[in-house]
């Protein structure tokens, strides 16, 4: 390839192009295609490269722990689990298109999680923003950001993605500002965007950690509000228990 020819396609940004130049080459000397096909054929090929790239820099920015998939959850173990009801959440992208809420409640070990990660996978694989974090590290986010009075903007972050997981809610006591601020990020994303919540605890529970019943009321209000929830308190652990001499 002319080195000049190569430098124009870098600059810009036909790096797929670039990458599968021979390719392209030997299928035009094939004769097979004609040149609008061919040219169809490339262009095709270029935006499915960059689809895929950026589909990958959105699960990168999402900071999954773990992948999961729906198609690989173990129902057959999960009995317990309303399978139907998952599914047709799952399968109708309603939480997406309409931003609905997900909770699942449960305890530990029961895939709650698992579940959880597949539908926020899925979301950013048809093209939204996502975002998985821990509660106790949202929380302390959110805390941190008052210090250097940067609030508005760590709010309007988290405010801002299509597709929000806060995994093991409940799971510690928080201060009163930090319940303050979690209220105020979920009204922002009230009716706008789609949050999914995992959490040990039954919503009788929450108000034990959050210390405030007015707003564990009105939070609940707002989070149950056209959502689904998913009730796994029935289900047993998946995880894998050590034998004991």
């Amino acid at each position: 390839m002319d080195e000049k020819l190569e430098q124009m396609m870098k600059y810009i940004g036909l790096r797929g192009l670039l990458a599968n130049w021979d390719h392209y080459m030997e299928i035009a000397e094939q004769g097979n295609f004609s040149p609008v096909r061919l040219l169809t054929y490339v262009v095709e090929q270029e935006y499915k490269i960059k689809h895929d790239n950026a589909r990958k820099r959105r699960i990168a920015h999402a900071n999954i722990p773990e992948p999961y998939e729906i198609e690989t959850f173990p129902f057959d173990r999960q009995t317990k689990l309303n399978r139907k009801k998952v599914l047709s959440i799952y399968d109708s992208f309603d939480y997406m298109l309409k931003q609905r809420n997900i909770i699942w409640v449960g305890p530990t070990g029961t895939g709650k999680t698992g579940l959880a990660t597949a539908f926020l996978t899925q979301a950013i694989n048809k093209g939204y923003r996502g975002k998985f974090i821990l509660f106790p590290e949202l929380v302390e986010t959110l805390y941190q950001s008052i210090a250097d009075h940067t609030e508005s903007k760590v709010l309007k972050t988290f405010a801002s993605y299509d597709c929000l997981l806060i995994d093991e809610l409940g799971f510690i006591e928080i201060e009163p500002v930090q319940v303050g601020l979690f209220f105020t990020l979920m009204h922002k994303r009230h009716k706008t965007k789609c949050t999914l919540i995992t959490s040990n605890l039954g919503f009788e529970e929450w108000e034990s950690f959050l210390k405030n019943a007015q707003l564990t009321a009105a939070l609940l209000d707002r989070l149950t509000e056209c959502s689904h929830v998913i009730n796994m308190k029935n289900c047993m652990s998946l995880r894998s228990k050590l034998e004991t001499v």
